[in-house]
């Protein structure tokens, strides 16, 4: 399912293509169709259709082309960002450890997915957690998804992309510091990677997100979402 799949925030772009193209090319197609699925039957429901959405280390665009929203946004160092990103998403592209081309209080939900790993420190990490409170308006929400080295610390490190070593535990910790309040915490939601597994049955992907009973055994990614209290 979904997996390591967010570009550095810092490392120059051409690095950050080279890693994608290597990692993702092959099973593109396929990625976009698992996300298709993702967003439909699982995200959505934490997004109305009137709101302005932005996917912090956007990377393919998977989530962003397929989430229905007014306003979409698409934030990423990786050129190829630009490339995959439908008509009606507008990406900016940057690095995301400097201040962000985005206003404050004008998004109503940031979504990232395995990203904070792959920031060179926990200072970087700190300033996107920052970031995201300050784009989001007040009672606007942050979705956040990533592997979770509690459970998958026997292959955390096999992306040489990944820097920091994050936990549900860790994510909620950092979250409360930066001044959201915790709505959702899941520490075992999706399966670690997709990236190097024979495609799965789109319906069995649909099931599986219905069953978090097989979350506890399968998922080796933490899912949280926080929210931006009202003013």
């Amino acid at each position: 399912m979904a997996e390591s799949d967010a570009s550095d925030g810092r490392r120059a772009a051409p690095d950050v293509q080279a890693i994608y193209d290597h990692r993702f090319a092959a099973n593109e197609v396929y990625r976009n169709k698992i996300w298709r699925v993702l967003t439909r039957y699982y995200f959505q429901r934490w997004i109305n259709p009137t709101d302005a959405v932005l996917d912090v280390g956007a990377g393919y665009c998977e989530f962003i082309n397929n989430i229905q929203a007014k306003k979409k946004i698409a934030l990423d160092l990786n050129p190829v960002t630009r490339l995959r990103a439908k008509s009606d998403v507008r990406v900016i592209e940057q690095n995301i450890c400097q201040g962000w081309a985005v206003d404050s209080n004008s998004v109503d939900v940031v979504f990232s997915s395995n990203f904070f790993e792959h920031l060179p420190s926990k200072e970087d990490l700190k300033h996107c957690l920052t970031e995201i409170h300050r784009v989001l308006r007040p009672g606007g929400g942050l979705i956040a998804m990533g592997p979770n080295i509690r459970f998958c610390f026997d292959v955390y490190w096999d992306f040489m992309d990944h820097y920091l070593p994050l936990s549900d535990r860790s994510m909620v910790e950092a979250l409360e510091l930066a001044g959201f309040k915790l709505e959702v915490v899941i520490p075992q939601f999706l399966p670690y990677t997709m990236a190097r597994k024979r495609a799965q049955s789109l319906a069995l992907v649909r099931l599986y997100l219905l069953l978090p009973i097989a979350w506890r055994i399968l998922g080796k990614q933490f899912l949280v979402v926080a929210r931006k209290a009202h003013v």
